[in-house]
């Protein structure tokens, strides 16, 4: 028992990992560390009404190199609910202080 749940904590992990590095490229974000960290848990059900471990992760990117800014990616069970980030600067031009 202990066992599959380090297995399942381990797959998530590196499901959010991976969501968040995907994420990073299309957005032409960096993320900084190449870590999410684990900072909620708890049970929730699914649309199918089964009870599933929900769990949120934090992660740091910057876009120029200079700034970092926070994320999080949320999962229910091994299916990803959401990646949202903080408002961050774009570097289109340098001296813009246009906010995406």
């Amino acid at each position: 028992m202990a066992g599959q749940f380090w297995w399942s904590a381990m797959r998530a992990r590196e499901l959010a990992l991976n969501a968040v590095m995907r994420y990073c490229r299309k957005m032409q974000l960096a993320l900084l560390d190449d870590c999410v960290a684990l900072t909620a848990t708890w049970l929730k059900r699914d649309q199918r009404g089964k009870w599933q471990l929900w769990r949120r992760y934090s992660f740091e990117f910057t876009v120029t190199g200079y700034e970092r800014y926070q994320g999080q990616i949320t999962l229910l069970g091994q299916k990803i609910e959401r990646i949202i980030t903080e408002p961050y600067r774009i570097i289109d031009d340098p001296d813009s202080n246009t906010l995406h």
